[in-house]
């Protein structure tokens, strides 16, 4: 199941680490306190509004591009779910291979060569 508390927690992570700024920073700046602000990164706490507009303005970053992100990232996570969820395909089918040998090429008699090639790939005309 995709937690979108998670995948808004990570987002904010990398925003802050981006900017090579702490937990401290942020959250002093934000004014809240440092294990909520932790919490929410790990996906742990809900985040309000009011709180993700205040680390948005911490992080001097626009609520709308925190979304995009996080909206990216669902998409992402939702692809990777769904693939997840449908039959798993078996072992690769490995087509037939056909020889043929040649022994010219457009009526120039060449050394013997041999031509392993799916038979679908390959057509062979007889001079």
């Amino acid at each position: 199941m995709i937690l979108l508390r998670r995948l808004l927690g990570d987002v904010l992570r990398r925003q802050r680490q981006r900017q090579g700024r702490t937990l401290r920073e942020v959250s002093s700046s934000a004014r809240v306190s440092l294990g909520y602000l932790s919490e929410v990164e790990r996906g742990q706490k809900e985040a309000s509004s009011e709180l993700l507009s205040a680390i948005c303005d911490a992080l001097d970053v626009r609520m709308s591009e925190l979304m995009r992100e996080v909206s990216d990232e669902l998409s992402l996570a939702e692809l990777a779910e769904s693939a997840a969820a449908s039959e798993p395909v078996g072992s690769p089918v490995r087509p037939m291979l056909n020889s043929v040998s040649v022994t010219s090429v457009a009526g120039v008699p060449t050394e013997r060569v041999t031509i392993k090639a799916p038979a679908e790939a390959v057509d062979v005309v007889a001079a």
